[in-house]
C-alpha cells in the first residue's frame, strides 16, 4: 500500500476534535447573524449527535480507536443500534486508517466498503478499496477484467469526488495535503491497472501524474513501477534515471531496495554497450515491486 496513512492520521486527528467538540444534542436551525460574512471552507459540515445517547455511544466506541479489529466491532455495534446517525462515518473512518496502519490491505478495502455505503463519494475510501482491488487481482483470475475495471472506476471517480467531499473542519493547508494525496493514489492504482493490462505507455502516463500530483511525499516503490514501465517500452536511459531514484530513496537491505538494485544493474549492462532485448519483450528480466 502507498504509505499515505500518517498523513490521513494527521488529518484525522482535526476531525476527531471537532467531532467531539459538537453538542450531543443536535442544536434547533435558527437564523446565523454571521451568515455571509466569510466564506466557509470548502469541507463538509461538522457531524452531530441527535441525542445524548447517541453521543455517549459514540464516545464509548471511540475508546477502542487504538485497536481496530475492536474498532471494527464497537462501530458495526454503534451502526446497528444508530444506523442514521452522523458518526457513523468517523468511526468506519478511524477504523479503515487503523487497519491501514497495521498494513492489514484486506481489512483497510473491507472496512472502506462500510464507509462507502454510508458517503458513496468519499475519495479516501474510494481509493483504500480499490487499492486493494489491483493488488489482490492475478492473471489467472477469472474475473481479471472486471476487478479492474472496478478499480479503475472507483479511482476516477475519486479524482472527481475529492474537490468537494474532503475531511470536516480542517485547515485549507491539510485539505489541500488530503487532496494532492488521493490524486497521487488514484493515479497510482490507474497506472497499476493498465500495467496489469500490459499497457505500459499508459501505466507511465499514471505513474508519472500520480508523482507530480504529490512530490513532497514521493514513493520509492512508485517510481520504482515508473522505471519498470519505461524498461518495458525499451526507454532505458530513462528507466535508468528513475531506477535511480529508486536506489537513492531505499536502503540495500529492504525489498524495495534490493529491487530497485537489481532493476538498476539491469538497466546499466543495457546502457552500457550490451545488446538490448527484442523491442517486444525489453523487459524480460526485470522484476515486479512489491504492492504499494
Amino acid at each position: 500500500m502507498k504509505p499515505a496513512a500518517l498523513t490521513f492520521m494527521v488529518l484525522l486527528f482535526t476531525v476527531l476534535l471537532i467531532a467531539q467538540q459538537q453538542p450531543a444534542q443536535a442544536p434547533a436551525s435558527s437564523p446565523n447573524p454571521q451568515a455571509g460574512a466569510q466564506a466557509a471552507p470548502p469541507t463538509k459540515r461538522p457531524p452531530q449527535a441527535k441525542t445524548q445517547a447517541e453521543f455517549d455511544a459514540y464516545q464509548a466506541a471511540m475508546k477502542n480507536a487504538n485497536d481496530p479489529a475492536a474498532m471494527e466491532k464497537a462501530a458495526d455495534d454503534f451502526a446497528a443500534k444508530f444506523p442514521t446517525s452522523e458518526l457513523r462515518d468517523i468511526l468506519y473512518r478511524v477504523t479503515m486508517r487503523g487497519y491501514q496502519n497495521v498494513d492489514n490491505g484486506d481489512k483497510m478495502a473491507e472496512t472502506a466498503g462500510k464507509l462507502l455505503k454510508i458517503d458513496p463519494d468519499d475519495p479516501e475510501a474510494l481509493v483504500n478499496q480499490a487499492e486493494i482491488a489491483v493488488e489482490h487481482t492475478r492473471d489467472t483470475d477469472l474475473d481479471k477484467d472486471q476487478r479492474l475495471d472496478d478499480a479503475a472506476k472507483g479511482a476516477q471517480h475519486a479524482l472527481q469526488s475529492v474537490d468537494t467531499d474532503i475531511p470536516t473542519g480542517v485547515q485549507p493547508q491539510q485539505v489541500e495535503m488530503f487532496k494532492n494525496m488521493v490524486k497521487s493514489t488514484a493515479y497510482s492504482i490507474l497506472g497499476g491497472v493498465a500495467e496489469k493490462r500490459e499497457k505500459y505507455a499508459e501505466a507511465e502516463d499514471y505513474y508519472r501524474k500520480s508523482i507530480a500530483a504529490d512530490p513532497a511525499h514521493a514513493d520509492p516503490i512508485l517510481i520504482l513501477r515508473l522505471a519498470l514501465a519505461l524498461d518495458k517500452q525499451g526507454k532505458y536511459p530513462d528507466a535508468l534515471k528513475e531506477a535511480n531514484r529508486a536506489v537513492d530513496m531505499t536502503q540495500e537491505n529492504t525489498t524495495p531496495g534490493k529491487l530497485a538494485r537489481q532493476e538498476k544493474d539491469r538497466l546499466v549492462q543495457l546502457t552500457g554497450g550490451g545488446t538490448p532485448p527484442p523491442a517486444s519483450k525489453p523487459a524480460a528480466g526485470g522484476q515486479t515491486p512489491p504492492s504499494q
